[in-house]
């Protein structure tokens, strides 16, 4: 199981190195992928936190390499791709193909850009509230919400529930494309 996790900088530290141990552990080939160049940063809240490397620059990542993605939040990192052609691209590549994604906290807002959330029942932070609804998302209050593929959660606190259900996504797929 190959997994793409899709970040710029400003992303919620934690949103990542959680949820990357989960799959890690679950035995998943974890990979990096931004439009930044050498190194990545993270944030804890509003401070800088860690920096680490890409291990596939944006402008060479292909969809097909990676069986699914992961969108960790943060405020500057989702806004920042939203407006990457690149990274809507990327992203929209998985919604067609069917491969299962994974997006906490301000992730999902990517997933409106790349036209994946109409009719789809998600959560996330409290502010994406509005633009998830407006773009035909239903939007509920939850710890995590899976809906065809698909899994969200609100924010750092609900790491236990997103890590459990989205390791189970991830692997059920995976085991059904290579059966």
């Amino acid at each position: 199981m190959k997994i793409a996790i899709l970040v710029a900088d400003g992303f919620e530290q934690i949103e990542m190195t959680s949820p990357r141990k989960a799959l890690d552990l679950a035995g998943a080939l974890t990979r990096i992928v931004s439009p930044v160049e050498g190194q990545v940063r993270g944030w804890h809240h509003h401070d800088q936190a860690d920096s680490f490397p890409v291990d596939v620059p944006l402008q060479s990542a292909c969809a097909d390499d990676f069986d699914a993605l992961l969108l960790p939040g943060g405020v500057v990192n989702p806004d920042a791709l939203r407006i990457d052609e690149k990274a809507i691209d990327f992203i929209r590549a998985f919604l067609e193909a069917g491969k299962p994604i994974a997006a906490i906290c301000h992730g999902p807002w990517t997933l409106i850009d790349a036209g994946g959330v109409e009719g789809r029942k998600m959560t996330s932070w409290p502010s994406l509230r509005a633009d998830l609804t407006n773009a035909g998302a239903t939007w509920s209050d939850q710890e995590v919400v899976v809906d065809h593929g698909l899994v969200t959660s609100r924010k750092p606190d609900d790491l236990p529930a997103f890590n459990r259900e989205m390791t189970k996504l991830f692997e059920v797929a995976y085991e059904s494309e290579i059966q």
